[in-house]
């Protein structure tokens, strides 16, 4: 192999040394207008020769490792019954309801609470969208190297391995590859991708604590995902009344009502784009000693099949999370009010600028379309729900549910025929009569009450997972577990011993220890359980033998599972015709009763929870508002947290975690 200087061709040497040296030595003979750098010189040198080309490059890696969705990680789940937080229902303010204006230009920057108030955002988001030039990589093999620390999460150590390894076997005069792991890090800092830059705003100051919002500017997210190659082919504009055997029927987000009303509400010639939102705090260790609050942001005018991906989803931001002095601030109102008008105050930060006057014009698959965003489903639990809807975030509240003004006393009924139900409108109606407590309403105004085509309380849709499978299948165990125990203690046993015997099989969940490890158990371990729990309790036990009181039947058991099955199978419906979603509200309220009917005993707080009254009286007109359940479940968005939170924090040095996790992240 030989080597030949660009700048004066007749040199060609033989060596890798004595071509480096030559050409260190003619470069300061050019002329300094002519002057390049050695490393930018050589890069194009070695490309023309093709010697840097690589198979694997950037876009390979990357595609690959979005074609399989994650399944959703186990989180801290809330305890409707047994750890609730009480909640007074009188909540004291110091706020005049005459003076609250959602857009008073008053900053956050002290903790007093006759301060709060919303923060007008419209100065600071002039220039959010200012990007400097981009710096890019210098060559293809230093990009390759990047997706490489970046999809495989590279140690520094491991990094410097791969970079000693390329320059011993690549046999070239110059590598294309950073000194060192450090080097390339320095790069990657000081890189302005213009759709990918992080951002961070002040949000308040508490306890001489500053506190950020770290976040992605709402318009560039947008940007993103709507350059996706392939995301046009999933796109839609219109609303489509769509009919199945001949029926009025709901599957896509562009097929449901709110979908229907809000285009009608837009300008001639506009078009509609959904926003979706979704927002959970998570651990980020083991220990759950440290968490971080993610939000994500999706697009509905996308099929539901491609949305689920991975990549159809965008990393909004990192919302601060309050630090209370010692844990009688941490109980106190004051400090519980400053909590969610934070929250509220961070929302408005980041979703202003979606909401301009005449629109906003966006590129899809090349061409520009008129478009007016609007909030569509917010996808959360029912913790993070109360937060959005601002509703109290206690069971024992006189009204816990975030749909409709139903007492807490009501919420185990199956038979309820008349329900008031929430809106804007009539909830800001009791905030400014100062009556919010009257309905358990945060003595806080609701940011979402300022935005066009969204009411929150109906937005905030009952999720699947953590409603059924982390919520109401997990007290249908737990509550067979004591109904077992109170009419003969072996019958738990007989149970463990039956699962235990389940014969290994591929991709089944093996449970040798039983049900004892309930409390830890994942979404995929319970939906395990779900196929094979009928089987278990079938022809478990025979007649009431001890005189047991509130005996409950072997056969009504077995139902109870049965029943449970036949509604968790037709919540992953593609398509709800009219029929369909009368049938399903009719197996779904036989269940319910036979629920309560056995289970209810066996209750401490006699299976008054928000979550079975959400399912059973809300789910059915969020499938018609909003589309099929599979378009708004939280399983597809907590695989995010580990490629946005857990792993990013695992590769940073623990210090000023959220600006070293965005900087990963882009």
């Amino acid at each position: 192999m030989s080597w030949k200087c660009d700048f004066c061709p007749q040199h060609i040497f033989t060596t890798k040394t004595s071509y480096t040296n030559h050409i260190k030595q003619c470069l300061k003979s050019v002329d300094s207008s002519e002057e390049l750098s050695l490393e930018v010189m050589m890069i194009d040198s070695l490309e023309s020769e093709n010697l840097l080309n690589n198979e694997n490059n950037f876009e390979s890696i990357h595609e690959n490792s979005n074609e399989d969705e994650g399944e959703g990680e186990n989180e801290d789940e809330d305890n409707d019954s047994y750890n609730a937080e009480v909640e007074e229902e009188s909540l004291t303010s110091n706020i005049s309801h005459s003076s609250v204006s959602f857009f008073e230009n008053m900053e956050l920057s002290n903790s007093e609470p006759e301060n709060y108030s919303f923060n007008n955002y419209a100065s600071d988001y002039n220039n959010i969208c200012e990007e400097a030039e981009p710096i890019e990589f210098p060559n293809n093999a230093y990009t390759d190297l990047m997706a490489l620390v970046t999809n495989y999460n590279l140690s520094n150590e491991a990094t410097n391995a791969v970079i000693r390894f390329f320059n011993e076997h690549s046999n070239l005069p110059l590598s294309p590859l950073p000194k060192n792991a450090k080097k390339e890090r320095e790069l990657t800092e000081k890189m302005k991708i213009p759709t990918l830059t992080s951002k961070k705003h002040k949000i308040l100051t508490h306890n001489n604590i500053d506190y950020y919002l770290f976040y992605h500017p709402v318009l560039n997210c947008i940007k993103n995902i709507l350059s996706i190659s392939n995301i046009s082919q999933n796109f839609t504009l219109r609303f489509e009344n769509f009919k199945y055997k001949g029926e009025q029927a709901y599957s896509e987000q562009y097929t449901g009502n709110w979908w229907k009303n809000t285009e009608a509400s837009l300008l001639h010639g506009s078009n509609l784009l959904s926003i979706i939102l979704y927002s959970d705090a998570t651990t980020t260790d083991t220990l759950g000693k440290s968490s971080l609050h993610p939000i994500y942001i999706s697009i509905g005018n996308i099929s539901t099949k491609r949305r689920n991906k991975s990549d159809a989803k965008q990393s909004l931001g990192y919302l601060p999370i309050l630090k209370a002095k010692d844990k009688s601030e941490k109980k106190s109102k004051d400090f519980k009010k400053l909590v969610r008008l934070t929250f509220h105050n961070s929302m408005k930060f980041l979703l202003d600028p979606l909401f301009a006057e005449k629109g906003i014009d966006l590129e899809v698959d090349n061409k520009t379309f008129w478009f007016f965003p609007r909030i569509s489903p917010i996808i959360c639990d029912w913790p993070e729900a109360a937060t959005f809807s601002l509703v109290y975030k206690s069971t024992n509240s006189n009204f816990p549910c975030h749909f409709c003004l139903i007492s807490k006393t009501l919420l185990v009924d199956t038979d309820l025929s008349d329900v008031t139900f929430r809106n804007n409108e009539n909830m800001q109606e009791y905030f400014y009569n100062n009556a919010g407590q009257d309905v358990s309403l945060e003595n806080i105004p609701n940011y979402f009450w300022s935005l066009p085509s969204i009411n929150v309380y109906s937005a905030t849709v009952p999720d699947r997972m953590h409603h059924l499978a982390l919520g109401l299948f997990h007290y249908q165990i737990e509550f067979t577990q004591v109904l077992l125990q109170k009419q003969d203690s072996s019958l738990v046993n007989k149970i463990d011993n039956r699962l235990s015997k389940i014969p290994r099989f591929q991709k089944f969940q093996m449970f040798t220890n039983g049900l004892q490890s309930i409390s830890r158990m994942t979404v995929k371990e319970y939906r395990i359980l779900m196929k094979i729990m009928v089987f278990v309790v079938d022809n478990l036990y025979k007649e009431n033998e001890n005189n047991v009181e509130n005996f409950i039947e072997n056969k009504k058991l077995s139902e109870v599972y049965a029943k449970w099955n036949k509604i968790y199978m037709m919540s992953r419906s593609e398509i709800f015709t009219e029929s369909d979603l009368k049938n399903f509200r009719k197996d779904t309220f036989e269940w319910a009763k036979l629920f309560v009917e056995i289970f209810k005993p066996y209750s401490r707080s006699k299976l008054k929870f928000p979550k079975f009254h959400l399912w059973i009286y809300h789910i059915f007109e969020s499938i018609r508002q909003f589309g099929i359940i599979n378009g708004y479940t939280t399983e597809t968005y907590e695989s995010l947290h580990k490629d946005f939170v857990k792993i990013p924090y695992r590769i940073s040095n623990k210090k000023n975690v959220e600006d070293q996790i965005m900087k990963t992240v882009s």
